[in-house]
């Protein structure tokens, strides 16, 4: 049973920055993305930062300029580096894995515990 363990979320003043860590406890095979999803009170999961096996990445609009998503394959590892916080950044946030399984063709997501963020005004 794969795991993803996330860390670094926690409360900053707007402005500040913040690194979210995500690892997975042992090697998924068949990974095509990694990302990082938001979720704030009565609003629904959103994606924020998608990066690719090869390295494509994606952002909302709402972070671009701010947020930079990265990988260490060999780790199992992704990064969401978030500066210039803005109170409406504050969420919990989620990491995501998605596999993609052969026969029949078929993704497979695993999704972290969540960890919150919170930027004070």
């Amino acid at each position: 049973q794969v795991q993803l363990v996330e860390s670094g979320g926690g409360l900053v003043q707007t402005g500040g920055s913040l690194r979210l860590s995500c690892a997975a406890s042992k090697s998924i095979f068949g990974v095509s993305a990694m990302s990082w999803y938001r979720q704030a009170p009565g609003n629904q999961r959103e994606l924020v930062a998608s990066i690719t096996r090869g390295g494509s990445v994606n952002y909302a609009d709402s972070v671009k300029g701010r947020f930079t998503i990265s990988r260490h394959n060999a780790k199992n590892t992704v990064y969401l580096q978030m500066n210039s916080l803005k109170p409406e950044d504050t969420a919990v946030y989620y990491c995501n894995v998605r596999a993609v399984l052969l026969d029949p063709l078929r993704n497979l997501d695993y999704w972290g515990q969540g960890t919150q963020v919170t930027v004070s005004s």
